[in-house]
């Protein structure tokens, strides 16, 4: 199926997409097939599950405002290309299709593919596999998928061409140091370190900003315990949060990690600050270097996996 739609004739040009910074999703139903050999006809019960599964997920979808659900066709006899076309009628940029799969009577899978109708590119593809065959099974594999779609419809609503007119709104918060060396200090960081990390935080909203994609948001007056104690990276993704009080759509947080006098690592995390989910996140390996050398490895691993990944896309 998912090579069908892929292969499949190219959508109409003119798709009456919305608004630049959104994103019209159709999502279709997914299939069910039960392989299981079990003897007793659950089909009943599988189709009352499925139907909660497919309406918990797009509930999930159109509870963010940039995204406008487009119904799928709903034409048994329509060809892959056909579905694709009407879903680009209707004014879709994206497609979600997938399936359950019942294996045995405790093991599961459920499969889901996000294609973007106009380049028929596929931009997620995943398989989960999950043990149970009942509500608190699905809900929770439903959880899990709705989570990574979510997460791959905001780094193309990020990535794509209407999206360059209109600037992320980023709140990148203030870099912050987790030093595991036998000379860390008890408490507090030492002013050497923050003059460090200030450095560090000040390249990184120079590069965002230099880039035109985004617009950085001013954190400053940000309120919240994580955010003054400097403990972001340990609060749970509470940051997407406090950057939707400041206005913004996303939040960046970097962490240094010091790992010997001269060796270190870096890593940042973006988010949605509506849903919460990972947009984007990228760890450094070991560097080698002195505190002064954070600042480049941050700038130029938010720029290499990040804002080229983007321009690449």
């Amino acid at each position: 199926m998912l090579g069908l739609l892929l292969s499949s004739g190219s959508a109409s040009a003119d798709t009456g997409a919305p608004a630049a910074r959104t994103l019209g999703v159709t999502i279709e139903e997914f299939g069910y097939l039960d392989t299981s050999g079990e003897p007793i006809d659950q089909t009943a019960a599988h189709q009352k599950r499925l139907q909660a599964f497919m309406a918990a997920l797009r509930r999930d979808v159109e509870a963010d405002p940039r995204y406008r659900l487009v119904p799928p066709s709903t034409d048994d006899r329509a060809t892959a290309a056909e579905r694709m076309q009407a879903a680009a009628q209707g004014g879709a940029n994206v497609l979600i299709t997938g399936a359950v799969q019942k294996m045995s009577t405790l093991v599961q899978f459920a499969s889901t593919a996000v294609i973007d109708i106009g380049t028929k590119r596929l931009l997620f593809e995943r398989r989960y596999s999950f043990r149970g065959d009942n509500d608190e099974a699905w809900d929770r594999a439903e959880s899990f998928l709705s989570r990574d779609v979510r997460a791959a419809l905001a780094a193309q609503l990020a990535a794509s061409p209407a999206a360059a007119s209109a600037p992320i709104e980023l709140a990148v918060f203030d870099f912050e140091l987790e030093d595991t060396t036998a000379a860390a200090p008890a408490s507090g960081i030492a002013a050497s370190d923050a003059a460090q990390l200030a450095d560090v935080t000040s390249g990184v909203r120079e590069l965002f900003t230099q880039s035109g994609r985004y617009r950085v948001i001013e954190t400053s007056g940000a309120n919240g315990e994580a955010v003054k104690t400097h403990s972001l990276r340990d609060c749970g993704g509470c940051e997407a949060g406090v950057a939707l009080k400041l206005g913004a759509d996303q939040s960046l947080i970097g962490v240094v990690r010091r790992v010997s006098r001269t060796e270190y690592t870096i890593g940042f995390q973006v988010r949605d600050s509506r849903t919460g989910t990972v947009v984007s996140r990228a760890d450094s390996g070991l560097r080698m270097g002195a505190d002064y050398s954070w600042r480049r490895g941050a700038v130029r691993l938010v720029k290499d996996h990040l804002l080229e990944n983007q321009a690449q896309q």
